[in-house]
């Protein structure tokens, strides 16, 4: 166990030598300092000193990764606080809020772009983006009726107008600075005013559910560690891969997915523990009446590993992001008047948001159609008496297992160009497997309402009437 442990502690210390050191050791090392600091010296201390406490702590992190760029991230929050002051509670604000953080982001993306995953400025600041337009939001809600307002807006407005040094402790905040997770400023300001803890006024009992967060992190880090090498982006390109058949390429998709996606997974489970060290992640008492610490969770680890849908995937996977974009964009669509249409348009942000590669539209058009065709199936099955039975029959455990298969495949498929980003690399690797994906889901659209019309019986003329 002691060489194995040792041989896992070597391939992860060389897996950060050779990816970005400065951020390998700011969210794995840095953050939980800082979160022990603030417990022991600045829980107490009035709402300015903690302010400037999350602002300093949080300029030094990204001044230690991207240097004078943090003049990027400075420029956007001081111009987030001006739009706030100047304009008011308008639409006029949301708008050139929105207008503003989005082109800054695009700019951005335009002058710092390669072929290759960079770590530069524009990584947090696509986080802190969000983080600003989320905060005009928010205050816009503030000055609305409260019976116009959902139960999720009433949440998060703002009925008071944040101060710039509040608005900077927000922003820079250590422990979502860099790959999130997204919050709210009311959240903030209840870790704050000390309400973020289930000893309200004293520091949260947070630190073993810190602890099991950050271990979980580890393990998910020392797979991706040692497998990433032997399942990278890069092979997809080489002569090698594409003299592999069929079948060799399509498991090779379904390991290298798995095995890639836990980078992001590391990342969300370490700075999520960060969060509910300072206090952040606390989020309540359960039905049980047990405290929960997961209002900063960014990844649902088992749900992911065990759903055999698609949006299983999706809901367990940067869940504060998706939360983000469902309550600011999805749900603000809703006078379209057409989920289709919102969802299609809030996928279409998505991918901008991302960055302006092809890859990430192929992705998220992709995931559209999956998605839809997912929920086909699912709906189909459900309203077949037959098909019902046999998914609730003993031969379940078979079921599961082809089901996941092709989850698994076909969640790989639209991560190719996610990961390869430009159209000759990721229509390189599309040809030599012969578009499977588009052919199986386009088939799988049409094929599926003749199967319902098999499946599901016909209601009669009463059951319609009663309908």
């Amino acid at each position: 166990v002691h060489f194995y442990c040792k041989s896992v502690l070597n391939e992860i210390l060389n897996f950060a030598s050779h990816h970005e050191p400065n951020l390998f050791l700011s969210v794995f090392s840095v953050g939980y300092p800082f979160a022990l600091v603030y417990r022991w010296f600045f829980f107490h201390q009035s709402a300015t000193v903690v302010h400037l406490f999350h602002t300093f702590s949080g300029l030094a992190l990204a001044t230690f990764n991207f240097g004078s760029q943090v003049c990027h991230s400075f420029l956007c929050i001081v111009i987030q606080f001006l739009l706030l002051r100047l304009m008011g509670r308008t639409v006029t604000c949301v708008l050139s809020s929105f207008s503003f953080q989005m082109i800054y982001l695009l700019m951005g993306y335009y002058f710092t772009a390669t072929d290759e995953y960079d770590i530069k400025w524009t990584m947090p600041h696509c986080v802190l983006t969000l983080k600003l337009i989320g905060l005009a939001l928010d205050y816009y809600d503030g000055g609305k009726e409260q019976v116009s307002l959902s139960a999720e807006q009433k949440k998060s407005a703002l009925n008071s107008t944040p101060s710039l040094l509040e608005v900077f402790g927000f922003s820079y905040f250590y422990g979502g600075f860099l790959v999130g997770p997204q919050f709210t400023l009311q959240n903030y300001q209840h870790l704050v005013s000390r309400e973020m803890s289930d000893v309200p006024g004293q520091p949260p009992n947070s630190v073993v559910p810190a602890m099991k967060r950050f271990g979980l992190g580890l393990i998910t880090l020392s797979v991706f560690a040692i497998g990433g090498p032997h399942y990278s982006d890069s092979y997809y390109l080489t002569d090698e891969f594409e003299a592999h058949p069929f079948w060799y390429k399509c498991v090779y998709m379904l390991v290298w997915m798995k095995i890639n996606l836990y980078k992001y997974i590391s990342c969300w489970l370490i700075t999520e523990g960060v969060c509910i060290l300072s206090g952040l992640g606390y989020n309540g008492k359960n039905e049980k009446g047990e405290h929960q610490w997961d209002a900063c969770a960014n990844v649902r680890l088992w749900l992911f590993e065990t759903t055999p849908f698609f949006t299983g995937t999706i809901n367990s996977f940067n869940i504060n992001t998706n939360a983000w974009v469902a309550r600011h964009v999805f749900k603000r669509l809703k006078f379209l008047g057409n989920k289709l249409l919102s969802q299609m348009f809030t996928l279409l942000f998505l991918a901008i948001w991302h960055g302006l590669h092809s890859g990430y539209l192929i992705c998220f058009s992709l995931e559209f159609i999956i998605v839809n065709v997912e929920r086909q199936a699912e709906s189909m099955v459900r309203d077949s008496p037959l098909l019902t039975s046999i998914a609730q029959s003993h031969l379940y455990p078979v079921v599961y297992v082809v089901q996941q298969l092709i989850h698994w495949l076909f969640m790989g498929y639209p991560l190719v160009p996610f990961s390869l980003f430009t159209y000759d690399k990721w229509l390189k690797v599309y040809s030599s497997i012969y578009f499977c994906g588009h052919i199986f889901f386009f088939i799988a659209f049409l094929v599926l309402p003749y199967l319902r019309k098999v499946f599901v019986p016909r209601k009669r003329g009463s059951e319609k009437k009663e309908d």
